[in-house]
């Protein structure tokens, strides 16, 4: 009698079947992970074959997972989890820091913290390779959770509050006001002094694409600071583009400090009248110990916060 040796599993594909219970579709494993759908699709099939078990049911015109599928990625999850800390024991152990860190963050994360720490880690650790890349934290979190990323930097409001999933640790990194922005010739911007959202009411307002954090936050204020349904036309998650709406189409933004020219004649920076409302950055990452090459890209992000607050 044949008995059955299912092959070793293997964690490229197990990280495959575990993106996928998290996104739910090939094409979307695909795009996350790099590669087409039809690899995709080619190392699912081996991975079923390698565990002699069906791990898909076809669903209209994709594919869910078996009960069989359900467990497998439950297991990978632990798996890849041990792998990933193994890894980091094995770097701590050498004494050498090395490695890759995938970071991200929005836009005025990444300008002014991701891109100063990575040149200091250019030099003081040139033997970490370090990816940068601009994502939205609501973008960003299934990567890391599955651990294409290690690293995310994310901004949270006064009245909205993150979701935190379990696996994730967040890490307050800095606390800063939010600003009105007016064009200079805005009647509301001559005096100076601070400027009612409520008066605001007739203007065309400017903020993040739907579904960002910013986007819901500038709502939210014009809502209960303001009263009224503010007419945002204009959507952008570029904090350069939302600046230069407000000097050349008389747009009024709400927008962190971080992300404000120091001096330009062709704004008016404004302090809240009925409120002083913050944003918070936090640094997120997986919810384990970090390899020495996150620690120190961490070090160097902190660094670059404290000098931020030293500039200020």
């Amino acid at each position: 009698m044949t008995r059955f040796s299912p092959a070793p599993l293997d964690l490229r594909r197990l990280r495959f079947l575990r993106e996928f219970e998290e996104r739910g579709t090939l094409a979307a494993v695909a795009a996350a992970l790099g590669y087409s759908p039809s690899t995709v699709s080619q190392q699912l099939a081996i991975l079923e074959k390698e565990v002699g078990a069906r791990l898909f049911d076809k669903a209209g015109r994709g594919v869910r997972l078996t009960d069989a599928g359900h467990l497998l990625a439950q297991h990978a999850r632990v798996l890849l989890s041990a792998a990933e800390a193994a890894e980091a024991d094995l770097a701590a152990l050498s004494g050498e820091i090395r490695g890759t860190v995938r970071a991200g963050g929005l836009q005025s994360a990444t300008r002014r913290l991701l891109v100063p720490a990575l040149a200091r880690m250019t030099v003081d650790h040139p033997q970490v390779r370090v990816e940068i890349f601009e994502l939205e934290l609501e973008q960003s979190l299934p990567g890391l959770r599955l651990g294409a990323v290690d690293l995310v930097i994310g901004d949270e409001y006064d009245g909205h509050p993150r979701p935190r999933p379990a696996g994730l640790r967040f890490t307050l990194l800095l606390e800063e006001p939010l600003k009105i922005v007016l064009p200079t010739a805005h009647p509301l911007a001559r005096p100076g002094g601070p400027v009612a959202v409520a008066k605001l009411r007739s203007d065309i307002w400017t903020a993040s694409a739907e579904g960002t954090g910013h986007h819901t936050m500038v709502v939210g204020t014009c809502r209960s600071v303001g009263g009224y349904e503010p007419d945002l036309r204009h959507r952008c998650s570029d904090a350069d583009v939302q600046l230069e709406l407000v000097r050349a189409a008389a747009a009024v933004a709400l927008m962190p400090a971080l992300t404000l020219p120091t001096d330009d004649p062709a704004l008016a920076i404004r302090d809240i009248a009925e409120a002083t409302l913050q944003r918070r950055l936090v640094a997120v990452t997986r919810d384990n110990p970090p390899a020495p090459a996150l620690t120190a890209l961490l070090t160097a992000v902190t660094d670059q916060v404290h000098k931020l607050s030293l500039d200020r």
